[in-house]
């Protein structure tokens, strides 16, 4: 085959996948906030999560995130928002990872507290985007209950998306879920005794 066949074989090929995809934007004409869910056991679901937080700022959105878990350990994503983009509604329920406080009385109790404010953002027809980010586990570990979030994400603003992040969290959260990406874990550096690095792990 010459080149001049290859090349008229390939426009052919891409005609109908652009075709195909014409088709499928078309067809597409709901106009509303979605529902992500973020899970499984790889790394990246909080840093895909602050990846669209940081695509709807460059519209101009206007986002709230609320971190459940984290906030013991200083990370990259929490120096920016509070230095670089003071705009962003953004709390945290600061104990850190459960395995370590080792404290479910406490857990619970600052569970509670940060879901006061994740309910607020959720309410707030003036929020584009929402980040949940570890939410699955309040779920999990059974510290917040679920019919109690799942009605909360259900009836929110109707232009208003929210990204929750996490593993595990139940059945609940996916049936609601309008799309679902679960993060495989296949290979970590962390297993091979590599140190999490700054500006890439936290």
């Amino acid at each position: 085959m010459t080149d001049s066949d290859k090349n008229e074989s390939h426009k052919k090929k891409m005609q109908k996948q652009k075709e195909k995809v014409d088709a499928h934007i078309e067809a597409s004409d709901i106009e509303r906030g979605v529902f992500i869910l973020l899970t499984g056991n790889g790394k990246g679901k909080s840093s895909s999560g602050f990846g669209m937080v940081l695509r709807a700022l460059g519209y101009d959105h206007k986002v709230g995130v609320t971190q459940f878990i984290k906030g013991a350990q200083l990370s990259g994503e929490e120096i920016f928002l509070k230095e670089k983009m003071p705009e962003v509604d953004f709390y945290q329920m600061g104990t850190g990872f459960t395995w370590n406080t080792q404290d479910r009385s406490g857990d619970i109790a600052a569970a509670e507290r940060t879901w006061v404010e994740a309910e607020r953002m959720l309410k707030d027809e003036s929020l584009n985007l929402v980040l949940l980010d570890e939410l699955t586990y309040m779920i999990a570990y059974k510290y917040l209950d679920e019919d109690m979030i799942l009605n909360a994400i259900r009836n929110r603003p109707p232009e208003q998306s929210v990204i929750v992040t996490g593993r595990g969290g139940g059945s609940g959260l996916k049936d609601l879920a309008d799309t679902v990406s679960e993060v495989k874990d296949i290979k970590h550096a962390y297993n091979a005794g590599v140190k999490a690095r700054k500006g890439v792990d936290f």
